[in-house]
């Protein structure tokens, strides 16, 4: 694991060391958990953006098991010619 130094002013070193106390093992652990909260939250938003655009794509198709069988049939013929290509 690397480290990295951050400057913090007085105020908000004492927050981190009063929040880190009640709970964690240290002001590091303390960030550390704050930095994946926060990847985790921008990783939930991003996906939420997809999601959106994949709603407002297009024409929206209904997924029976007709469908499934009909996309795996392209999907194998797809592998076929892939494979005959190479």
């Amino acid at each position: 694991m690397t480290s990295m130094n951050v400057s913090l002013p007085e105020s908000l070193r004492k927050f981190a060391e009063e929040r880190a106390a009640k709970g964690f093992s240290s002001v590091s652990e303390y960030f550390r958990v704050l930095l994946r909260d926060d990847q985790k939250r921008l990783a939930q938003e991003r996906l939420e953006e997809l999601l959106l655009e994949g709603l407002d794509s297009g024409k929206p198709v209904e997924v029976t098991p007709e469908y499934w069988k009909e996309l795996r049939a392209r999907v194998r013929e797809r592998a076929k010619k892939t494979k005959a290509a190479k």
